[in-house]
């Protein structure tokens, strides 16, 4: 049986994740409580979010709900253990998820940069336009206006040599 998730959400106490769907076949709305355990301040988010959606008890209710979103989840509550204010929790989860575009990237480490690529990627599919959208046009040009005089540089200068 497949299930269709409509809201997920988080409640602080007791710590619980909790999923609004909608069976395939019926048209019934269900609400399904997945009790958070073990989890403290310390804890990792991302481990206990793959925990949660691959326990055999949740897989077939969160699998139309992403990873990304239950790391938010369990970092909201992780906030919340460690006594910030729901405002702070999103806060911070936001500067996590936001891309400064003048950082050196060359400088991160692997895993930095990793977390960095699936946060543009995700962006990406967001913002792209697919074949089935309705405002999806094909082969479009765009005029950029030239208000300055073009500087040249010295590489695309010809010279007499040939390479």
């Amino acid at each position: 049986m497949t299930y269709i998730a409509k809201k997920c959400g988080i409640c602080f106490q007791p710590p619980s994740i909790i999923l609004i769907y909608k069976e395939d076949d019926k048209d019934k709305i269900r609400q399904r409580i997945m009790p958070i355990r073990n989890f403290s301040k310390f804890s990792d988010c991302i481990r206990a979010a793959e925990q949660l959606k691959n326990n055999p008890r949740h897989k077939a209710y969160l699998e139309g709900v992403s990873l990304r979103q239950l790391k938010k989840f369990y970092g909201l509550l992780k906030g919340h253990l460690g006594g910030q204010s729901l405002a702070e929790s999103l806060e911070q989860i936001r500067q996590e998820e936001t891309i400064d575009p003048e950082e050196d990237m060359n400088k991160l480490d692997d895993k930095e940069l990793a977390k960095r690529k699936s946060i543009m990627d995700e962006l990406f599919e967001k913002n792209r336009k697919k074949k089935d959208d309705p405002d999806f046009i094909y082969n479009v040009e765009v005029e950029f206006p030239q208000d300055e005089q073009l500087e040249s540089c010295g590489w695309d200068v010809e010279s007499g040599e040939e390479i």
